[in-house]
């Protein structure tokens, strides 16, 4: 279900991120807890190697955009070709990706999902309000993988003995909260055509 907002926030909290649809959605999510003095742009997951790739494809991906611009005007049938190829090859690029480094059953888990922050279960204690955390999320089916630092906001138990942990994002690059975007856009389509 999505929703604006969610009744059960303080009214304030509530306001601020009124603007973000909200999705109930099942993905990978993996968390690190962070130093408040910790450097927002460090790598928690351990795949730092694979960055001058990442940038590497990222400016590949650029040209390819501004190229597209200009055949556009041009060949029409030929850019929607040459879209579906790239289209194509950056979801064979996630599963070699995913392939490589499986999430683990625990790592799938229920949450609530917006571009503005995200809400999941833990173990009591494991977070409380003002920590600061590095996500890293998996959305199936696109196998997206946006990253963020979000501060946990509100705790409170679940009916299972957990704890729901509320969290908004602090720092997320606009790439990365666009790909949340899309998938939040494509989960609500997904919906529609169920009913």
């Amino acid at each position: 279900m999505t929703s604006p907002n969610n009744p059960s926030e303080p009214a304030e909290q509530s306001l601020e991120r009124r603007d973000y649809f909200r999705i109930e959605d099942r993905i990978g999510l993996e968390i690190r807890k962070l130093s408040p003095m910790a450097n927002p742009d460090e790598n928690a997951f351990g795949d730092d190697h694979l960055e001058s790739l990442k940038a590497e494809y990222r400016r590949l991906d650029q040209d390819i955009k501004s190229q597209l611009a200009s055949l556009a005007e041009r060949d029409r049938l030929l850019t929607g070709l040459i879209k579906s190829l790239n289209g194509k090859l950056d979801t064979l690029a996630r599963i070699m990706a995913f392939e490589q480094n499986p999430l683990q059953p625990e790592d799938w888990q229920e949450v609530t999902l917006s571009e503005g922050g995200l809400a999941f279960t833990a173990a009591p204690e494991t977070f409380r309000t003002g920590n600061l955390l590095t996500v890293r999320m998996t959305l199936p089916p696109e196998l997206f993988q946006p990253r963020a630092i979000a501060e946990v906001i509100h705790t409170h138990p679940d009916n299972a003995g957990g704890m729901r942990i509320h969290s908004q994002f602090v720092h997320i690059h606009d790439s990365d909260r666009q790909q949340i975007a899309r998938h939040v856009m494509r989960w609500q389509i997904r919906q529609r055509k169920k009913e």
